[in-house]
């Protein structure tokens, strides 16, 4: 029964291992062609335009608050890779100037969308860790025009555990 039970410990643990390295950070090297890193990657959420390149886009959201753009030149040849869901690259977006167009290729495209009424405000929310630590919700607001009139960062309540909204219990 030892033996059983060794066993059963050591499937299990290869097993918790080999689950970890599927989580590693991709190891993509400047230059590679997009075949070479979609065949590490996957396939991409989106396909954005940028000015004479395109971005690939890996969105992980709503719940792992992530996504990373690999950024294409007119060879077809990757420039970067990056997590762009942080506090720097929100700040790239300029309030009455940014368009939808510019915020797709800073942050990618949204979690969620929604609508409102009475300010007649397009909002995009974007979970993300805020410093690698602080479960946050950048929200981004468009006028009809498509132009960012304001950005509200807060706190995500979905991680909530107090109970106040349901999900995790009192």
């Amino acid at each position: 029964m030892p033996a059983l039970l060794r066993f059963l410990a050591t499937t299990a643990l290869l097993a918790a291992v080999g689950g970890c390295a599927s989580w590693q950070p991709a190891t993509l090297q400047i230059g590679e062609t997009e075949q070479q890193v979609v065949a590490q990657l996957g396939t991409p959420t989106a396909r954005i335009p940028d000015n004479a390149g395109y971005l690939l886009e890996y969105n992980r959201n709503p719940w792992g608050q992530a996504t990373h753009l690999a950024r294409f030149g007119p060879d077809g040849r990757l420039v970067s890779y990056e997590q762009v869901l942080t506090v720097e690259k929100f700040a790239q977006i300029q309030v009455n100037v940014a368009t939808r167009d510019d915020v797709l290729r800073t942050v990618g495209h949204p979690a969620e969308t929604s609508y409102l009424p009475r300010q007649q405000l397009e909002v995009w929310s974007y979970p993300y860790k805020e410093a690698g630590a602080w479960n946050s919700i950048m929200h981004v607001h468009f006028d009809h025009a498509g132009i960012v009139r304001l950005m509200q960062n807060g706190q995500d309540l979905r991680f909530e555990r107090d109970g106040l909204f349901g999900f995790f219990g009192s």
